[in-house]
């Protein structure tokens, strides 16, 4: 007579969570991030109880840090667009649009006078036209979008630096724009929360409130996903293909051309270099795009994603200057970068169940270890 041992499945807060995770949880990329905030924000708080940071990690030094986080969430809102279309569509020139359209925007603005709703639109089409560019030649040429956009980095920042020889532009109206990226007072019930940059309103919101309209409530929304899904089945469906990949390209550069306006406020000058010193804008907004959860592949990606992965870097970002401050720190937020990329990518891609498993041996396991055959189980 054989006897059977049945085993009680557990209960409480920790089963549940355990549950969870072994039925793939971490691998929903929101819940992971914020997952990964919350982490670095208790292992700064406990690094600042020690006594090894260069200054108070709380809530003003992080909400300070946002002025930082609104050009890096719409540049990865930009390749949101660009690289949900799929065909290895990415756009390696979006810092280098920042750059030449901070400066033209500085020499109308600053030098010729024009108004700053007229200076503003002006930079945006621009943007646009410079993203049209690459749009045309990935989408109606059949180029690849690494090798156009590559090319088109290095041709818009040298047209950046030689439009005022390589000299930035500032004066008492740039002076005066950095009002629009200063930390302001909420209303209403600002007195209990940190000063907030005024761009989280003027630039952020706005920028994503719309992208999350376009792709969620508008047919070209539908059509985008669908040539980064399968291109030939959206062309058989009657989808124009080369004008929605084209559209994209020219989404990216118009908020390239916005983020251009942006950082004009940040710095109070226009800088030839302000998208493409170091190692740029562009790879960073890739970078966060890919971590929010954008398929690199296409047709894959949400809003959502973007903003937490944004949000996880720049307080990421921050912390790291507050441990390791100067050229050593800036240095180990590029390794930071790479490291936290790398991690989320291997969580999302273990199965369902390989968290938490313990490997025992069951009767119908050999002397070996090797097991018998059995039937898949039932999800």
């Amino acid at each position: 007579m054989t006897s059977t041992t049945t085993s009680t499945p557990r209960t409480g807060p920790v089963a549940a969570v355990r549950n969870w995770v072994d039925r793939g949880g971490l691998r929903e990329r929101r819940v992971l991030l914020l997952g990964l905030i919350i982490v670095l924000l208790i292992v700064m708080k406990i690094l600042g109880a020690a006594g090894l940071t260069n200054g108070n990690f709380n809530s003003d030094y992080l909400a300070g840090s946002l002025i930082n986080f609104v050009p890096m969430a719409l540049l990865a809102l930009a390749e949101l667009f660009v690289i949900l279309s799929g065909r290895g569509s990415i756009d390696l020139s979006v810092g280098s649009i920042v750059s030449v359209v901070g400066m033209v925007f500085g020499i109308l603005f600053a030098e010729v006078g024009l108004p700053l709703a007229v200076s503003i639109i002006a930079a945006v089409l621009l943007g646009a036209l410079l993203g049209a560019f690459n749009g045309l030649l990935t989408a109606y040429f059949g180029y690849p979008a690494l090798i156009t956009t590559l090319a088109t980095y290095y041709a818009y920042r040298a047209i950046a630096l030689i439009v005022t020889g390589a000299s930035p532009i500032s004066g008492a109206r740039t002076q005066e724009l950095y009002a629009v990226a200063d930390s302001i007072e909420l209303p209403l019930f600002g007195q209990y929360f940190p000063l907030v940059p005024l761009g989280m309103f003027t630039f952020l919101v706005p920028v994503a409130v719309v992208a999350w309209f376009v792709l969620n409530r508008t047919t070209y929304g539908r059509s985008l996903y669908g040539i980064g899904t399968n291109t030939t089945a959206a062309l058989w469906s009657g989808i124009n293909t080369r004008r929605t990949q084209m559209l994209a390209f020219v989404g990216s550069g118009a908020v390239a051309g916005l983020v251009g306006v942006y950082t004009v406020a940040q710095f109070a000058s226009a800088r030839p270099d302000a998208g493409s010193s170091g190692a740029g804008m562009a790879l960073p907004a890739i970078t966060i795009a890919v971590l929010g959860g954008v398929a690199i592949t296409g047709g894959v990606g949400r809003l959502s994603g973007i903003l937490f992965a944004a949000l996880l870097i720049t307080w990421l970002d921050a912390s790291i200057l507050l441990v390791v401050p100067g050229n050593a720190g800036a240095q180990l937020q590029y390794l930071a970068l790479g490291a936290v990329l790398l991690g989320a990518s291997l969580v999302s891609g273990l199965p369902a169940g390989s968290f938490f498993r313990l490997r025992r041996r069951r009767p119908d396991e050999d002397q070996t270890g090797a097991e018998a055959t059995q039937p898949p189980p039932t999800q």
